[in-house]
């Protein structure tokens, strides 16, 4: 029966598993959990490809436990309870590692039937999920569980992954394997930190590389063939899509145009036009603003561009936007206005609007008193005249400060000079 590369070439024990150093270095937490063998309920975050499954099985080789998989996209109530079924009998005489894979797509109901033999320690939860946590898992669960977080393989890291892979091929087939230079780095490089899609390419090349003098030749055109799709990690459903995007978001904020770059790649790369289209648009009136307010116009114009034109014209005035807003002054006064502005409103400083303000454009509105006493700024000097604007209660409310930018210091003197305002 086939059996595929990459699950051959799983590792058994920790020190063939690439990657983590964070939790399973030499001093790393998970690792010395698993070498004291006594194991906690555990839920592995991360994306596919990064060892959480393999983990899961060396932990139950290494405790002498009963591994029983599930995975929560086609497991039933009645899976759980076949294993529950299990529990105190010869089967599982120290009791039941469960690995729930994709955790997430348990109902609250099924996580809830775990929660017994959770805190019993019959079972030994250990989960996994590639979306956070903390929004999917039950929060019972949550609070009887230590939550590690493993992150994409490096490219380094995964290089060891492909050469192992690479030795295997040429013992099972019995034949060298001579990769053109270049070869081993590009499929680690593209495989976008999932070492199962590295190690599927190894398959993939092998099988259909050509025979040069009794070796398999692999040649960096097919490598590159054969892993061009895999490095876009991006799920417009999943934390990499809002990740990206406060990424994206953070570096035009932080003046960074390369990153800023790079992230709308990213974005773009992964078909997602319309919310790279809505983030520089905040940003044009959120951190750019009120230093330089012609942003907002012209970042408009690039993203009905981008719109009209589709991918992948659309990213030409993308890229314009994103330079332009990373290269720009910053000015979040606007916010801080606003918010402050909004925040009186919310806590009940409402109060009734002057008289003088008030609607006097209908019959009657004089016998009320409306808008009798208003001044027209433009019949005066400056087309300025002090007058009340604000409710009685928040007369004094002071919600704008100008930013130190030059547009706004600018703006700041010539109010100064027209409310006669001495510096």
């Amino acid at each position: 029966m086939y059996q595929p590369l990459a699950d051959k070439i799983r590792p058994t024990e920790l020190s063939d598993m690439v990657g983590q150093e964070h939790i399973l270095g030499e001093n790393g937490l998970l690792r010395r959990v698993i070498e004291s063998e006594n194991i906690p309920n555990m839920i592995f975050y991360g994306p596919s490809g990064v060892g959480k499954t393999t983990l899961a099985q060396i932990i139950a080789s290494k405790t002498n436990r009963r591994l029983y998989k599930l995975n929560a996209t086609t497991a039933s109530t009645a899976d759980i309870k076949g294993m529950v079924s299990e529990l105190d009998t010869l089967l599982a005489p120290r009791g039941i590692l469960l690995y729930l894979d994709e955790i997430q797509y348990f109902t609250k109901k099924q996580q809830q039937s775990l929660l017994e033999f959770i805190e019993s320690g019959k079972i030994t939860l250990i989960a996994s999920t590639t979306e956070n946590p903390y929004f999917y898992v039950y929060n019972a669960i949550l609070s009887r569980s230590t939550i590690f977080e493993f992150k994409p393989i490096s490219p380094q890291a995964a290089e060891k992954a492909v050469r192992r892979a690479l030795s295997l091929r040429s013992q099972e087939m019995n034949v060298s394997i001579a990769p053109e230079d270049g070869v081993v780095e590009a499929i680690a490089s593209a495989c976008g930190g999932d070492v199962r899609k590295a190690i599927n390419a190894v398959e993939l090349l092998t099988a259909a590389a050509p025979r040069q003098k009794g070796s398999l030749v692999l040649t960096l055109n097919d490598a590159r063939a054969a892993t061009q799709k895999s490095s876009a990690r991006y799920d417009r459903d999943g934390d990499s899509h809002y990740d990206i995007l406060s990424a994206f978001h953070k570096s035009l904020r932080g003046s960074d145009v390369n990153a800023a770059l790079h992230y709308l790649a990213r974005l773009l790369t992964g078909g997602d036009l319309p919310s790279a289209c809505r983030r520089l648009l905040c940003v044009a009136s959120e951190d750019v603003g009120l230093a330089y307010p012609q942003a907002v116009s012209i970042v408009k114009a690039c993203v009905d561009s981008a719109m009209q034109l589709g991918l992948p014209e659309a990213r030409l005035p993308l890229a314009q936007a994103t330079i332009l807003l990373a290269t720009s002054p910053k000015s979040n006064s606007a916010v801080m206005a606003i918010d402050a502005a909004m925040a009186d409103v919310k806590n009940g400083k409402l109060g009734d609007i002057p008289e003088h303000l008030k609607d006097a454009h209908y019959n009657g509105a004089q016998q009320l008193g409306h808008g009798q006493t208003y001044l027209y700024p433009h019949n005066f000097p400056g087309n300025y005249v002090a007058q009340q604007y604000l409710p009685d209660i928040i007369k004094d409310a002071d919600y704008y400060h100008p930013g130190t930018n030059k547009a706004e210091q600018q703006a700041r003197e010539y109010w100064k000079k027209i409310k006669g305002i001495s510096s």
